[in-house]
């Protein structure tokens, strides 16, 4: 490097990724740039000019002089192995200037410290790293000892997991080829710490979100669900939050989709049967929920997944990030995937609930290209992911076809019938308001979730409550038992004797057979 190469340098004045020092007098403040340098973009650090005029004075190098410029380096961490590059000035005949360049950051890289601080380049200015950016760093260096779901799940042990749950995922792993055979004899502890979710012998916070069902030490293991009149939040005609882990979540999302959103069917040429949609593909909205659920901060407490239907729209929002490899410009491109919840996401995927690959962008997409919808749009506004999906038709819900309407126990009519996550029990429901909510309304929505939740021989009324999460016997019979009675979806073990105290009740094979045809199609 010579002395031309330094004016070149610092014709611009100083920026991003260029600061000036007098002398070493300022060393100190010379390595808070070099680290920041280091964890932003990169730059080049020199002595031997003054900032303001720009002018060129360089500085006597002694031994002295080179010793503190190794002391000062040697506070940064990582060690940063640089040579510094001194080049003579001939206006100042001994002196020199000194120049470093540093490289800038990578994802996946640690992040860079001085004396034990962050520094950041914000433009030309020099900032200590907020701790949020610092921490989210460290975690994309080494996401299994920084990651919230790798940590031991407090509150929660094994026998809190639904191992219905468990066994359910892995059943579809074995259909779906990614899991071996022999994970259905294993022990479900093994298997959960093949899917690292488990540390020491216990629960991690991954798996107590994906299939506890203790969710008190979670406060934030909700979804908050809302219909607004119009296209605005000023007036709501439905608002709920329920709670839950993973697979409770998504079932209440799918079922308020299905509540709220116009349904439509007409009867194929080739099948002769009764084909019924969603006006937004169901694939395309269960892919984003599931992307919410898998990829969301659990770390941030305070934050919620939320689902909003509006005249005009439909948002899920969701408290994270989009990795920064990805640029949300580029978000309907071709893209690696990056998961925020690497073991989750991997035990998703296992279970045949998640692509890999960075695919599930491009499947909502093609979802709704097929039923002739508009492709959906993306946006991060620094604190919530948004998805958000056009409504072809702009219908109140005095109108719409209710999806109780539109139930059969036959497998003519099931095409649009939303099934569970697993064949186990739905969400259950807790409303924020006074309102009654969606679950204990007196529709076919309730007989639907009762034949997903049994399983084929006969069971009490106390197992069947349970099935569904309730412990109200007259809100039970009269929203689910007695409908499901007059639909024929259950029978009676004595059906002569009603009221013997050993009856018991089944599903029906009508009820079976539709179980049966769901669970394929979901």
């Amino acid at each position: 490097m010579t002395i031309d190469d330094i004016k070149a340098l610092i014709e611009a004045d100083e920026s991003r990724t260029l600061e000036l020092k007098k002398s070493t007098g300022e060393l100190k403040d010379g390595m808070h740039a070099a680290c920041a340098f280091l964890n932003t973009d990169g730059g080049w650090l020199i002595f031997g000019i003054t900032p303001k005029s720009l002018k060129i004075v360089g500085q006597q190098v002694t031994d002295d002089t080179k010793r503190e410029i190794s002391q000062a380096l040697a506070g940064i961490e990582p060690a940063y192995d640089i040579q510094p590059i001194y080049v003579d000035v001939p206006e100042h005949p001994g002196n020199k200037v000194i120049a470093f360049h540093f490289d800038g950051w990578k994802w996946g890289d640690r992040p860079y410290t001085y004396r034990g601080r962050p520094y950041y380049k914000l433009e030309s200015t020099t900032k200590i790293m907020p701790r949020d950016m610092y921490e989210d760093r460290l975690r994309a260096y080494e996401p299994q000892s920084y990651a919230w779901e790798t940590f031991p799940a407090k509150g929660v042990s094994f026998s809190d997991l639904n191992r219905d749950r468990i066994l359910g995922c892995i059943r579809l792993g074995v259909e779906g080829g990614r899991i071996p055979e022999s994970a259905l004899s294993a022990p479900i502890e093994d298997t959960l710490a093949k899917w690292k979710l488990t540390v020491n012998g216990v629960p991690t916070n991954g798996a107590a979100m994906l299939f506890s069902n203790n969710i008190y030490p979670y406060d934030n293991f909700q979804l908050r669900l809302a219909r607004f009149l119009g296209t605005n939040k000023l007036e709501f005609i439905d608002n709920q939050r329920v709670e839950g882990n993973f697979f409770d979540l998504l079932d209440a999302g799918m079922a308020f989709f299905f509540k709220h959103l116009n349904l439509s069917g007409k009867i194929t040429d080739k099948s002769l049967m009764r084909e019924e949609r969603l006006e937004v593909p169901v694939r395309a909205l269960r892919e984003a929920l599931i992307n919410a659920l898998c990829h969301r901060q659990w770390e941030k407490q305070n934050l919620t997944i939320s689902i909003a239907v509006y005249d005009d729209r439909v948002e899920i929002a969701n408290p994270g990030v989009f990795p920064p490899q990805i640029p949300i410009e580029n978000i309907k491109e071709s893209h690696e995937s990056y998961p925020y919840n690497r073991n989750m996401a991997q035990a998703l995927y296992r279970s045949t609930f998640l692509e890999s690959w960075g695919s599930g962008i491009h499947r909502i997409i093609e979802a709704c290209r097929e039923q002739g919808v508009e492709d959906p749009t993306w946006r991060w506004d620094g604190g919530f992911v948004y998805v958000t999906f056009k409504r072809p038709l702009k219908t109140s819900d005095s109108t719409k076809v209710n999806l109780g309407d539109n139930v059969a126990l036959s497998p003519d009519n099931v095409a649009l019938n939303v099934a569970p996550s697993t064949d186990q029990a739905p969400t259950k429901h807790r409303p924020s308001t006074d309102q009654v909510p969606t679950k204990y309304r007196p529709s076919s929505v309730q007989v639907q979730e009762l034949i997903l939740s049994m399983h084929e021989g006969y069971m009490t009324m106390s197992e069947l409550m349970e099935c569904v999460g309730l412990k109200h016997r007259p809100t039970f019979r009269k929203n689910y038992f007695i409908p499901s009675l007059e639909v024929g979806a259950i029978e009676l073990l004595y059906p002569d004797q009603p009221k013997n105290p050993k009856q018991k009740y089944r599903l029906t094979e009508s009820a079976k057979e539709w179980k049966s045809y769901n669970q394929k199609l979901s």
